[in-house]
């Protein structure tokens, strides 16, 4: 049975240590598990126990996907009332566990994706919404 992970469990804590290069982080109870926030509020990373140990899980979006799949990273994918789900997230690379040098690359790869995440949500807030506005009658 996986040990129940809190935000200031040793794993997390190591993780945080890692994504150094990107600046601080702090882990707080998400999904079961921990989302790993930068400090200015940007989810870059997971952990949690898929049943195979403490994972860390890094945000990858379209543009990164690539990278993370090129390395034999896996991808966040849990099941659902039976059914196959997965999210934006990738496991690290395993030499990229060992050092916050060589983790570096993989924590930028991660801040980029949740960079790109927060302008899109953004763009898709700010666009104005066509509904219940009348249209300008042409003369």
């Amino acid at each position: 049975m996986p040990t129940a992970l809190t935000a200031d469990s040793e794993f997390a804590q190591y993780c945080c240590e890692l994504l150094a290069a990107i600046g601080p982080c702090h882990a707080l109870r998400m999904f079961g598990g921990l989302g790993l926030r930068t400090a200015d509020g940007l989810n870059v990373a997971l952990v949690t126990d898929l049943g195979e140990g403490d994972t860390l899980w890094l945000k990858a979006d379209a543009q990164a996907r690539a990278d993370f799949e090129a390395q034999g990273c896996r991808r966040f994918t849990y099941a659902m009332k039976g059914v196959p789900r997965s999210m934006g997230y990738y496991s690290a690379p395993a030499p990229a566990m060992e050092s916050p040098a060589l983790m570096a690359p993989w924590a930028q790869r991660a801040l980029d994706s949740a960079l790109r995440a927060r302008a899109g949500s953004a763009a898709k807030a700010a666009k104005p919404s066509s509904v219940g506005k009348k249209r300008p009658r042409s003369s």
